[in-house]
């Protein structure tokens, strides 16, 4: 047995989440990788994968395995790079996550920058609000906002993000603009919920040094942030949202922002894998590009 192509086959199938398109990927026949898992499995003695009609997923075994595949699989790509004199050209595949509003606003418009100074690195960006598994989703590397609390994760701070309030002026019109906490009783907010939490009826502010949750009626939540500013485009309610990623709405009047001297505490920006994922050459080039990107936004 090819240890290595069986590894690589291993990584495409949890990848692919299924034997199919693994095969075609791979440009195998169903049965070829079918079977090339099943010697793994029996060399192994150990299950690596639970199977089911519409399923795949990974055994605590697998998870593990899966893992330092991963790392022997890049070592053996990193070293041959290096003999072949392209240490300075990274290249290799690279999956991503990251939120919509990163995506659109930061990272999609300087792709083309990335692409010229990277050519040999091909990029798969997922673009969605919710926290993916890196391991059952295939991701190396995922860039996230907020508090890290997974401890099997490593992350490396790009930046920040400062976050305000703000609303259309079709609203303000229609509401009166907040000059106090107070005010906001008069008030209604469209409201954002996330994978992780369902309370999405809170606004956060800055008071005195001190960090205040105001809760805020509204009538309508989002998941996602492209759809949350429209909804705030449309006259539904305040929006509390990063700076960034509603800058054009501001400068144009299409956004005022409120309680200025409120605004809540800067949320750090990250790049975020697994403790056991070896740092390829690829992955270090796109956190070094990141980071100098968020460099420069606020």
């Amino acid at each position: 047995m090819d240890r290595v192509q069986a590894m690589q086959v291993f990584l495409r199938v949890v990848e692919s989440r299924s034997f199919v398109r693994a095969a075609e990927t791979l440009g195998l026949p169903a049965s070829s990788v079918t079977g090339i898992i099943k010697r793994l499995e029996k060399h192994l003695q150990t299950r690596l994968l639970n199977r089911s009609t519409r399923n795949l997923s990974l055994t605590p075994e697998g998870e593990r395995y899966f893992y330092r595949c991963r790392e022997i699989l890049d070592l053996i790509d990193d070293t041959e790079s290096s003999l072949q004199g392209s240490a300075e050209r990274p290249q290799g595949r690279l999956r991503v996550d990251m939120p919509g509003g990163i995506a659109h606003v930061v990272i999609l418009s300087q792709l083309e920058k990335f692409q010229q100074r990277y050519p040999d690195i091909y990029l798969m960006i997922g673009v969605n609000d919710r926290q993916v598994d890196l391991v059952q989703d295939g991701v190396d590397c995922v860039i996230r906002t907020g508090s890290l609390h997974d401890s099997t994760l490593v992350a490396r701070r790009l930046g920040e993000l400062r976050w305000i309030t703000c609303a259309s002026p079709s609203y303000l019109d229609e509401k009166g603009i907040p000059e106090d906490l107070k005010d906001l009783q008069r008030h209604r907010a469209v409201h954002y919920f996330s994978s992780t939490t369902r309370r999405g009826g809170e606004l956060h502010f800055m008071e005195a040094g001190d960090s205040v949750n105001v809760p805020v009626p509204g009538t309508v939540a989002v998941n996602e942030t492209g759809l949350y500013i429209k909804l705030g485009l449309d006259g539904l309610g305040l929006l509390q949202v990063a700076e960034i990623l509603v800058a054009d709405h501001l400068r144009n009047g299409e956004l005022v922002e409120v309680l200025a001297g409120m605004r809540p505490a800067p949320v750090p920006v990250s790049l975020v894998y697994p403790h056991h994922r070896f740092l390829s050459p690829a992955m270090r080039a796109f956190a070094d590009w990141t980071a100098k990107l968020f460099s420069n936004v606020g």
